[in-house]
Parts: structure tokens; sequence; C-alpha cells
């Protein structure tokens, strides 16, 4: 049966771009997106059922693709991001039906859109190297297609689309290389047969294709220093794109690293899962630190993926380096934080960029120092927003409590370790993850207080109401899971404990508790969600109790106090810009701020200050140092090759007679 539904998903996903591409216009919209939930659907019950009896899903032919065919195998753990994208694909496409700008509406986007959730759905499967390449570089061609859908009214739309192609064919070429390196070394493309060969590999091999398919995976997971296009892309994408890109297309890049370090390569040298940390603090933090001063809401969520990503990459190299050292027990732990992590971020991520788009086109803008009053104009997209932050900052009764204190237990109980490696390590995590989740907090207060509550900043944050109920639909499904999962996680665990098992064949007891509590077996101070919201439930109704109680007279409600000035205006309150200010002085070194100063003198005297104008910037370090000079230099690279072809016949000829003899000599 799993294996019919892969191709039933495969084919109403393909239907639904071709009725996307052919139907009319007065059906095209609601029908292809009716196609393309039903095949999340499909892929959903396929992946539920792969998870619960553990039966693969295996579909082999011979017709579709050169070399060794298409071949696609489902496993457990394959299956666990194929569930978390369908989920991510429904919301999403809920969302799309009452979604109407930046260029979706067209039949170009109504064709590529339900191709690129149908690669989301099948790459988890692909079974050999060559399946693997061509639905992962269609992934990215349809989801480049998507972010460019408005480039020819906006040019930022098009520098993003630009930064995204080199970022993503570099990936592309990295893991093309690693991939290839397996297969020519084990003599088959099949994964199964990599993953029992690849234990007699040269260590070279294992660790040059190992570190070529970090690179290619984290970059298009927007692990730091690779996460250049992330910030530009999602923002600039139309808001279901941004939210699948950030919530499902990424999560794709910890599969890949998981997939390959752990599934087919099993396991490595300590070195390999100490860079994955070293990675994963640095993309945590460098993520935390931008989101925490950035005024851009859709720019703002989008490091807030790249922080992320970076505490996923600590969890699996905090699992490897577990395993690498023998405590396969906490490295299983570790394992089943990220995949909780995975799956948390999905559904709190997707939430967010559904709602920051709801916002968006409410009030016409995405700079929250333009927002403001939106909780009482649209309070329900701003609930939705409310939830969805409060889960990313790690809040208790809400998912990404649960998937964060896992991974701070695992690493915690790796302290006492002898290894020198553990040692140094995994201090170094717990303060990087800590950190973190002191700035995502910070990031949420400011996103929710200046843009949500407070006097509007601007007409559109006036005007604003409620978008369509579609929109509103598809943004709550997944900030009721964050609800849903934060008090009852026990739905999951169980299946991601499997996914975990399935990848790393790890012959252990169950390291985890069950029933209602998380926690490591043995150990004491293990997590009761359900006992938490319970409690945290009775202790709110006791204290409205008691003000009601002990406070007869309703409360009077009075202009505040304005420093001796009558009038307030919103001008007086704080924006997300000077929210940020303390942080940015404290890193100044890190950011690195621009300041312009405009002043404008009065024509009667230029010592007359008639009006002035601060702003402040941000640019990205990584950048700034190291991709605009690079751009520059391949700018300069180009100019010279383009004197090249300048129609001489005789140079063309000399051009290849030169190359042949140099392939002769090499090969020779």
């Amino acid at each position: 049966m799993t294996s019919d539904l892969l191709v039933v998903t495969a084919l109403i996903g393909l239907s639904s771009s071709a009725v996307g591409a052919m139907a009319p216009l007065r059906i095209r919209m609601h029908l292809s997106v009716a196609l393309t939930i039903a095949a999340c659907a499909s892929g959903f019950v396929m992946a539920a059922e792969v998870l619960h009896t553990g039966r693969a899903a295996v579909v082999h032919t011979t017709a579709l693709l050169p070399q060794s065919g298409l071949s696609m195998v489902l496993d457990r753990f394959g299956a666990l991001f194929v569930a978390v994208s369908a989920v991510v694909g429904i919301g999403a496409m809920v969302f799309r039906l009452g979604y109407h700008g930046q260029g979706l509406s067209s039949r170009t986007a109504s064709c590529i859109l339900p191709l690129f959730v149908t690669t989301l759905l099948l790459v988890p499967a692909a079974a050999n190297v060559t399946t693997f390449l061509f639905l992962w570089e269609l992934m990215a061609v349809t989801s480049l297609l998507l972010v460019l859908v408005d480039h020819r009214r906006r040019s930022e739309v098009a520098s993003a689309g630009q930064w995204y192609a080199v970022m993503t064919q570099f990936g592309a070429a990295a893991l093309l290389v690693g991939l290839v390196l397996l297969a020519t070394h084990t003599g088959s493309q099949s994964f199964a047969a990599i993953a029992a060969r690849s234990t007699h590999l040269p260590a070279g091999v294992r660790d040059s294709a190992f570190v070529l398919v970090v690179v290619g995976f984290g970059s298009k997971a927007g692990m730091v220093p690779l996460h250049v296009w992330l910030p530009r892309a999602h923002p600039e994408a139309p808001g279901p794109v941004s939210a699948l890109m950030s919530a499902a297309m990424v999560n794709l890049g910890i599969y890949g690293i998981v997939r390959v370090g752990d599934g087919l390569l099993g396991g490595g040298p300590a070195w390999w899962w100490l860079l994955v940390m070293a990675l994963g603090a640095l993309s945590a933090l460098f993520g935390s630190l931008h989101s925490a001063t950035s005024s851009d809401l859709k720019r703002l969520l989008a490091y807030s993926t790249t922080d992320n990503v970076g505490l996923m990459l600590l969890g699996v190299g905090a699992s490897g380096l577990f395993a690498s050292t023998g405590h396969r027990a906490l490295a299983l732990v570790a394992l089943v934080a990220t995949l909780l992590h995975v799956v948390f971020h999905a559904v709190f991520k997707g939430s967010l960029f559904l709602s920051a788009s709801s916002l968006q086109q409410a009030t016409g803008t995405r700079d929250l120092d333009r927002m403001g009053g939106l909780l009482r104009r649209v309070p329900l997209t701003g609930t939705i927003f409310l939830v969805g932050g409060l889960a990313m900052a790690a809040m208790p009764v809400l998912c990404g409590f649960v998937s964060e204190w896992l991974l701070l237990q695992a690493m915690l109980h790796g302290l006492p370790s002898s290894d020198p490696a553990i040692a140094v390590a995994m201090p170094i995590g717990v303060g990087a993850l800590a950190l973190t989740g002191g700035l995502t907090a910070l990031t949420i207060v400011k996103a929710a207080g200046i843009g949500l509550l407070g006097q509007p900043r601007s007409t559109g944050a006036a005007e604003a109401h409620e978008v369509g109920p579609s929109m509103r639909l598809g943004a709550a499904i997944l900030a009721t899971l964050c609800l849903v999962f934060g008090v009852a996680p026990f739905l999951v665990v169980p299946s991601v404990v499997d996914a975990a098992r399935s990848v790393t064949r790890a012959r252990i007891p169950d390291p985890l508790v069950g029933g209602w509590q998380v926690g490591l077996a043995g150990v004491h101070g293990a997590l009761a969600p359900g006992l938490l919201a319970l409690a945290l439930l009775i202790a709110v109704t006791l204290v409205a109790g008691a003000r009601r109680m002990l406070q007869p007279t309703p409360a009077r409600r009075t202009q505040a106090w304005g420093c001796g000035r009558d009038l307030q205006t919103a001008t007086m309150e704080y924006t997300a810009t000077s929210f940020g200010e303390p942080l940015t002085r404290v890193f100044e070194d890190v950011l690195r701020p621009a300041h312009d100063l405009d002043v404008s003198h009065a024509a009667e005297s230029r010592y007359y200050v008639e009006a002035a104008r601060f702003h402040t910037s941000l640019d990205d370090a990584f950048e700034r140092h190291a991709y605009r000079p690079a751009s520059v230099g391949l700018g300069r690279w180009g100019a010279l090759a383009r004197r090249v072809p300048n129609g001489s016949i005789h140079r063309y000829l000399a051009f290849g007679l030169v190359a042949l003899i140099v392939v002769l000599v090499v090969v020779g």
C-alpha cells in the first residue's frame, strides 16, 4: 500500500502542476490548490504508515532516468521529513487560496508551486545518487523560479534571485562531487550499496565526501557562512513560498547531513562532528543576533531560520560526537532532540511566515517601525503570530520548549565525560544554546511588542483589517500544532525515536521515558508538558479570580503620563530600531552598523538646522568581507573573459588544441 501511495503522491503532484499550467483562469488556482493539498494528504498518510509499521515504500523503474533509473525507498527516517513537508504544504496551500500578490497568481507560478511542493515530498524517498540529484535540483530550480515571479516589478527580487541561484548551484556542485565520489569508490549509485561498502573506503575519501556534503546541504539549510542567500530570498518570496522554504525546504539540508553522515558513512571521527557543532554554534549565534537587531519582519524571521538551523546542527554534531566516543544512549537522545526540533521548527516557522505575510498584506509594509497597534485591529492574525513567536522563543507549553530542553539535557549529561573532545565541545554548545535562547526571546518581545502593541506608526497600520478566512485558517492550522505538540509531545516522540533508530541503526534500550513525560530514562528531572500546562491554567485562573475578588471596582482607563506633554503620538514610542540599539552597541564589532546623518539647513543661514534625518543599517559581515569582494573579483575575470570571443576561428581552434593537449597530458 505504501508503495502505491508513493506513486499516487507523485502523480497527483504532477497533475496539479499540469492543471496550473493549462486550466482556464477561473478554475486554475482552486483546482491546482485542491490537487496539491490532496498530494500532501497522500504523502502524509504514506509517511504515517511507514512510521507506524516500519515497512518501507519502494518504487524502482528504469524508464524515467538514465543510468540507474528512478529508484525510491522511503524508510522511517525519510518518512518523518515527508510528514513534516506534507503538514507545512497543507497549511501553505490553504493560505494560498486567499493570497493574491507578488506574482503568485500567474500561470507560471500556478504551474511551478505544486511542482515545488511535490519535490519536497519526494526528495527524502530518493534511493540512489541519480534520483536524489535530479529531485534535489528540481526542488532548487522550482524554488528559485518562485522567488523570481515578481522580479519585473521589484529590483530587490531580481537581486535576491541572483544570490540564491549562485549559492544553490554552488551547493549542488559540492553535493554532486561528494556523492559521485562515494558512488565511484563503492562501485554503485544505490544508497543501500554505498552504506554497506562505505566502511571499507579510504579515510581520505570518506573525509572528503563528508565535508563536501556538509557544504552542499549546509548551503541549502542556510548554514553560516553559506547563508547569505536566505535573508534575501525568503523575505522577497511570496508568502506561501517563504513559508515552504523556511519551514520545509531548509529541513532537507539537515536530512541530507544525517542521511550521509550517519546513514551512508555510518558515522565518523570526532573531528567531523566537532566541525558540524562549530558551524551550528556560529549559525545559531550569528542568526539570532541579526534577528534581534533587524526591523524588517520577514528578514527577521529569515535570520531566525539560520538560528534554528544552527541549533539543529548543534544537535547533529553532538549526536555524532557522542556516538564516535561510545556514548550511544546520549547520541540517540541528541539526535531525537534534533529531529523533534525539525518537526517543531516547521510548524512554528510556517505559522510565523504565513502570519507575517498576512500582516504585510494588511498594512502594506514589512517594516516593524511602521507597524504598531495591530493586535487590536487584526486580533486573530496577531494571536497566531504571537503563538508562533512564543513557540520559537521556547516558552513552556509550546513545542519549541520541549525540543530545546531535550537538546540541553543531552549536552548537559555529556559534561561529566572524560573524553577531551566532549569536555571542550559540550560547554560551548550549552553556552551557545543559552545565549541563542535569550536573543530569540528578545527578538519576539521586539517583534510582538513593537509590531502588535502600542499605537499605529503609519497609515497602513492604522487602517489595517483582517485578511481572508483561508489565509487565517492556513496559519492557524500550524499555530494550533504548536500548542498541541507543546502540551502532548508524546504524539510525535515515538515516531521521532523510530526515525532516529532507522538511520543510525542503534540497537540500545530506549533512552527516553515514555508516556506524558519527556526526559532521559534513569535520570531525575523529566519534563511533563501536559502537567505543566494544567498547572499554568490553574495558576492563571486563581490569579484572575483573586484579582476580581480583591478589586470590586473596575479599573479606570486613562492616558499615560506623557512627561509633561498633553499630546502623545506614535513617534514618542520605541521602534524596532531603537529597541535593538543597545544590542547593536554591545556587538558593534560584529555587526558593524553603518550610520548616515542627513542635515538640511535653513535658507537664511547654514548655522540654522531646518531638519535632520539619522539612518542606521546593518550589513551582513560575511557578505561585506567575503562575498562582495569575491563578486567584484569574479566580475573582473568575467570582463577579461569577454575579450576572448572576438570572432576569430583560428583563435577558437587554438584554444581547443591547447585544451586537448592539457587533457591528454593529465590523463596520460
